[in-house]
């Protein structure tokens, strides 16, 4: 009786009687031999050339912003400047052992925005004679560095984004945590009417910036789990099918939250940008309109019952209607301040002033609410449409990984964390320039501000990850 070995070398090496013989390549040595090549890393060569065109634009910015305001070089701020685009540079190569197959447009073009930013913050100070840590272009370099690192940090530490849909209900709780802690009697401050920060000792941060990446995170955790029956199940009124009761839950939640936000952290934008962010990402996931309408008749009406029963609402929607009014002009907390920066657009033109030859710092909080507009009036409408043009980049970009995943927690992911940069955009400018009511947020990459920045630059590596993630994926072949 033969053995079980000899059976088994009879059934590899040769046909058994009776069964037919498939065709196919043989399983030699030969064939089993894998020969990996070294693909070169055409991504990060691309990347490298485009940090270095963007250093160098960030360099020539602060030189010539020195040259119109001070008539001279200073090489101590110069330094600093070399030294964050050594940072980004040392991000750049661990980039290359990390995520070699990351998006290579994304750290160029946050590079550019944040430089940018910094050019235009400290022509501020110099207007101001703000010098040392007084001046808020030293703390927002500081800052940038931080980020640099946190989001290096973030790239280092979650090597597949993945991971972030286990902890969708943690993100949830710390979303929740971090939007209330600006409530809390003794770390909650106020500033500028908005109950957005805390304080810990001489260290002031605003956690609202962290919670919108933790619940872009939970919403896409939940949204995959959720989708069949926020997306198929309801009753069909003429042409569009409404969910059912015992699903508007998630909606009514986050409106009940964003409405929170907006009564009692007295901060519109903050509430907006939660709020869109939700319905932008519910959309992408049932493919329902009827969300986003009953979603926009929810938001729309809690706004403008706010805005007949709470003051400070009602004085955002008057100076927006009404800003050139005399009385409206000179009222405190009146339309002052968006006038004055709708003149500085206007005194910019097309092509600006140039580098430190303006006057952005007669406007109030030049530095950080209205910095579009000090922008505007040095660059001039082509150098906001050029700033723009970065933004979209970088928002297509991030669209780009996102539809080019296959697994729905990814998609939902990039959609949501690229939409909500795309929001905050339309809503500073849109208050900027009048198309909205004015509502405090801060510009991404270009605002002053620590905790908006380093929010910022974990988003950009987010993204960053999700794009290596998505091109290292397995593809699907048919042929």
């Amino acid at each position: 009786m033969p053995s079980s070995s000899a059976n088994s070398t009879e059934q590899i090496g040769r046909p058994v009687a009776g069964q037919p013989v498939e065709a196919g390549p043989r399983n030699t040595f030969t064939n089993s031999i894998r020969i990996r090549l070294r693909v070169p890393a055409k991504l990060r060569n691309l990347e490298l050339v485009l940090l270095l065109f963007a250093c160098a634009i960030v360099g020539s910015s602060i030189a010539l912003v020195q040259l119109g305001a001070l008539g001279k070089l200073d090489g101590s701020v110069l330094g600093i400047g070399t030294a964050l685009g050594v940072l980004a540079i040392g991000m750049h190569v661990a980039m290359r052992f990390v995520a070699p197959e990351a998006d290579p447009f994304i750290l160029p073009v946050i590079t550019v925005l944040n430089g940018l930013g910094i050019a235009e913050i400290y022509r501020l100070d110099i207007s101001k004679g703000l010098t040392g840590w007084d001046a808020a272009g030293v703390r927002q370099i500081a800052w940038t560095a931080m980020a640099m690192l946190m989001a290096l940090a973030v790239i280092l530490l979650i090597r597949n984004h993945r991971v972030l849909q286990r902890y969708r209900y943690v993100a949830m709780f710390v979303g929740i945590v971090l939007l209330l802690l600006p409530m809390l009697p003794v770390i909650g401050q106020t500033i500028n009417g908005a109950r957005l920060w805390i304080r810990i000792g001489s260290f002031n941060f605003q956690p609202g910036e962290l919670a919108k990446i933790a619940l872009a995170i939970f919403f896409a955790g939940y949204l995959v789990t959720a989708r069949d029956s926020l997306s198929l199940m309801g009753r069909k009124v003429l042409w569009m099918r409404f969910p059912r009761g015992r699903d508007l839950g998630p909606i009514l939640i986050i409106w009940v939250a964003a409405m929170a936000v907006l009564i009692f952290q007295r901060d519109l934008g903050t509430a907006l940008l939660y709020f869109g962010l939700f319905l932008v990402m519910i959309y992408v996931a049932t493919g329902r309109a009827s969300w986003v309408i009953l979603g926009l008749v929810l938001f729309v009406g809690g706004a403008i019952i706010a805005s007949q029963v709470l003051s400070y609402v009602g004085n955002r929607f008057n100076s927006w209607l009404d800003a050139f009014n005399p009385e409206i002009y000179q009222k405190v907390g009146g339309s002052y301040q968006l006038v004055q920066g709708i003149f500085g657009l206007a005194h910019g033109g097309l092509v600006g002033t140039g580098w430190g030859q303006g006057r952005p710092g007669i406007v109030p909080l030049a530095e950080s609410d209205f910095i579009i507009a000090s922008l505007g009036e040095e660059l001039g409408l082509a150098g906001l449409f050029a700033i723009l043009a970065l933004y979209l980049l970088f928002v297509s970009r991030g669209f780009r990984i996102a539809f080019a995943g296959q697994d729905d927690f990814g998609r939902l992911l990039g959609v949501g964390l690229s939409f909500v940069i795309a929001l905050q955009v339309f809503i500073v400018l849109g208050g900027v320039t009048r198309v909205i009511p004015l509502t405090g947020l801060t510009t991404p990459f270009l605002a002053a501000g620590g905790s908006s920045l380093v929010a910022n630059w974990i988003i950009a590596a987010l993204l960053l990850r999700l794009s290596d993630s998505v091109r290292n994926q397995p593809r699907l072949v048919v042929e």
